[in-house]
């Protein structure tokens, strides 16, 4: 079974997008196939470089390094909402796919969830 989590909130602010993510990770460390959506605002989670320290937080990019170590399958991120917020795949961290957040793209997954 595999799993696709949605993010679609901005990356500071709230911890609805950290949990999202510890969930993610939480069913890759038990070896359930997971992948990461970021849309709407939550493309904003992968942009270079972040600086957090300024509202005294940690930046997400940290968080985001880790996906791989954990085994999560994908982190793709909305085309239409990259372009919303100004984002291509320059200004995109390391590892990320552009995707599109049709029917087609759901279908590949058993489950999917909304972050929040």
């Amino acid at each position: 079974m595999s799993t696709l989590i949605m993010i679609d909130h901005p990356p500071y602010g709230t911890w609805i997008g950290r949990e999202a993510l510890d969930m993610a990770f939480s069913l890759a460390a038990f070896d359930q196939p997971a992948s990461l959506l970021f849309m709407g605002a939550g493309v904003n989670w992968l942009r270079k470089p972040q600086e957090a320290g300024s509202i005294g937080q940690k930046s997400v990019e940290k968080n985001l390094s880790a996906a791989q170590i954990f085994g999560i399958d994908a982190i793709l991120a909305d085309r239409a909402a990259c372009e919303i917020y100004g984002l291509d795949e320059n200004s995109l961290i390391k590892g990320v796919t552009l995707a599109d957040a049709d029917a087609a793209l759901l279908s590949d997954y058993d489950h999917t969830t909304f972050a929040g």
